[in-house]
Parts: C-alpha cells; sequence; structure tokens
C-alpha cells in the first residue's frame, strides 16, 4: 500500500512525527468543526485535507503554532 503524500515528504515540512500528527490533529478538528458549523460536507476526510495542507506547504510549523495559542488563550478567557 502507497501513501500519499510520503511521511518522508511530510517531514520535509515539519521537523518531528510528534510535531507533524499534532499539527494534522489539530487542524482536522478544525475543518471538521467548521464544516458542522457551516452545515455543508467535507469533499474528503479532514484528516486527509490536513494532511494534504502539509505537503503543499499552506499548512506550516509557524501558522500551526500561532493557531494553538490562540485557542489556549481562547480556553483560558
Amino acid at each position: 500500500m502507497l501513501l500519499y503524500p510520503a511521511i518522508k515528504d511530510l517531514l520535509n515540512q515539519v521537523p518531528s512525527r510528534y510535531m507533524l500528527v499534532n499539527m494534522v490533529a489539530n487542524r482536522a478538528r478544525k475543518l471538521s468543526s467548521e464544516a458542522e458549523n457551516s452545515g455543508e460536507p467535507l469533499e474528503e476526510k479532514a484528516v486527509s485535507l490536513a494532511i494534504h495542507e502539509v505537503a503543499n506547504g499552506t499548512l506550516r510549523v509557524e501558522d500551526a503554532e500561532r493557531e494553538q495559542n490562540q485557542d489556549q488563550d481562547q480556553a483560558e478567557a
């Protein structure tokens, strides 16, 4: 079974597997939430969309860290 994008290609974008998993999980949660709130279904699974965003470079480590900090600030407020 071939995986696309390959994990080695994703790790070129992200420094560690741990960070990759966290980034993809957080982004997938956000995509699912946005789709649920809008009432429109996703064309692909949220995790697949998030992985493709990492592979395409549209989801970067800096963006994911900033988003996570914003979510934490909102939770504390």
